[in-house]
């Protein structure tokens, strides 16, 4: 992993405008390549603090992109940081598939022969091939996920930021997903309630708590610490919780607890 700080958040602080404050002067540096996932309770400020980084909030403070403040959503650096929705409705709204996902590139100014490769691409990169001419609204809430997944990846962003990217999948739709995000090369900044997700993906967890960094760490330090994410509205894990049970001290990915 290249030790470039990517993304650095500044004194981010945002109040709802019915006067709640929901960042209280964040400090955060992501490294480039790296996988941050953001746990905390409902109501942490997770999600808004990733809609401020996006430049969909109107934050105080400093985002730093490759060590240069960006200026608002006009800064065309925007275009490389993409950002996926929880829920996939927010961000389809075109007749078909291929329309979606070729939406931000035509809005690039790209040809249109350049649009139709980085569709297919994106569009085979979350296990979607040939579904370019069907409706989004008639997938799967999973299918919609990976759709509105490959209306980011089709700008070739260089940094995902990614909110809820798990909730409401069923099992196995939630099992491809995390085995997606895996394989993706970005930098990704994951706000999440899946605890075992979080394990599975992460290099570094924040542990956030109304509005601000309380605790940061590797996953199976931040993780596996029933004091800590207790004091902080969260529960352990259920596969930690199995491995104390069982008296299995190893910490193990969830996804190698059958093995």
């Amino acid at each position: 992993m290249s030790a470039e700080k990517i993304l650095q958040v500044k004194g981010l602080r945002y109040r709802y405008p019915e006067g709640q404050e929901a960042l209280r002067g964040v400090d955060l540096e992501i490294l480039e390549g790296e996988t941050l996932v953001i746990v905390g309770p409902n109501g942490a400020g997770k999600s808004t603090l990733l809609l401020c980084m996006a430049g969909l909030y109107p934050a105080e403070g400093t985002v730093l992109y490759r060590g240069e403040p960006l200026r608002g959503l006009q800064d065309p650096r925007r275009l490389e940081i993409g950002f996926l929705f929880q829920n996939p409705d927010d961000q389809l709204f075109s007749l078909t598939v291929f329309e979606d996902v070729a939406f931000g590139p035509r809005q690039m100014g790209l040809p249109e022969e350049e649009v139709a490769r980085r569709v297919r691409e994106a569009l085979e990169r979350v296990g979607l091939s040939g579904f370019e001419d069907r409706s989004p609204h008639h997938l799967s809430f999973g299918e919609k996920r990976r759709v509105a997944l490959a209306t980011v990846l089709s700008m070739q962003p260089r940094v995902l930021l990614l909110d809820e990217p798990t909730s409401n999948l069923d099992p196995r739709s939630r099992r491809r997903f995390v085995d997606l995000m895996r394989n993706l090369g970005q930098t990704k900044i994951l706000a999440t309630h899946d605890l075992e997700a979080a394990y599975e993906v992460a290099d570094r967890v924040i542990l956030f708590y109304q509005g601000r960094v309380v605790h940061q760490g590797p996953p199976q330090e931040v993780l596996f610490d029933r004091d800590l994410l207790e004091r902080y509205g969260l529960e352990l894990p259920f596969f930690v919780q199995f491995l104390e049970e069982t008296g299995d001290a190893r910490k193990d990915s969830p996804s190698r607890l059958s093995s």
